[in-house]
């Protein structure tokens, strides 16, 4: 069963379509990139799907059950995290104050098990959030939704504002943490070739529509189409 399901959704603001008629799966323990240029869709897919907007058409299934007209809380408590652009950690805060906001007492869950993933975390516990480093925060990011031992993780656009290298390192530790946690994750991202190389499957939006679906290796071998459709900078492949 997928964990997440979206079928003919059409979403957006104001009752204004932004998205159309759109179908995505992610499946548990997948990686799958949403990729598309800026204004296509992909972050109002994101909030649509977390329930921070309201669909205006389609319907969402998370493990099974509808969101539609769930409010935020309740579909985060059947394990769907939403990681934003803007990271949603409070500066003011230390990471371990941080990570216990996340916590989820209920789901018996901890910040041990995220730190692992994290090392360079676990000697900043007493650290301000806004003093850590632009890589750190995002990593206390992802750190802090892990906490809530997510069954499904929603990620927009982790590389803004990071250097290629450490974009790479993270998106190859989303890999790990999807594989070894069975977590799935649905991957909002401007650099393509580094998110095709972590991703089994991909959809392209353009101007609110999907224009193609396939594997990561045929969507990487389209080059036609994702020149056509400006995806932001590229991180060139390793030799």
């Amino acid at each position: 069963m997928s964990v997440i399901n979206v079928s003919n959704l059409t979403a957006g603001y104001g009752g204004l379509p932004v998205v159309r008629n759109l179908n995505l799966r992610v499946e548990p323990g997948e990686v799958v990139a949403l990729l598309g240029p800026n204004g296509s869709g992909k972050t109002t897919t994101l909030l649509t799907i977390g329930g921070v907007l309201p669909a205006i058409s389609g319907a969402i299934e998370v493990s099974g059950e509808s969101t539609i007209g769930v409010p935020i809380h309740r579909i985060a408590r059947r394990g769907l995290a939403l990681l934003p652009a803007d990271r949603g950690i409070i500066f003011q805060l230390t990471v371990g104050e941080n990570l216990r906001l996340h916590r989820r007492k209920k789901a018996g869950s901890d910040a041990e098990p995220a730190l692992e993933y994290f090392p360079q975390l676990a000697q900043l516990v007493n650290r301000r959030a806004g003093l850590l480093s632009g890589g750190e925060q995002q990593m206390l990011a992802l750190a802090c939704k892990l906490t809530s031992r997510p069954t499904a993780l929603m990620v927009d656009e982790m590389s803004m504002g990071l250097a290629p290298l450490i974009v790479e390192r993270l998106l190859t530790l989303v890999r790990r943490i999807a594989s070894e946690t069975g977590v799935a994750v649905l991957l909002v991202e401007q650099h393509v070739s580094a998110a095709l190389r972590v991703c089994e499957r991909g959809y392209v939006l353009s101007h609110g529509e999907l224009v193609a679906e396939g594997t990561a290796d045929e969507l990487a071998n389209n080059r036609q189409l994702l020149t056509s459709s400006y995806l932001g900078e590229d991180i060139p492949d390793e030799e």
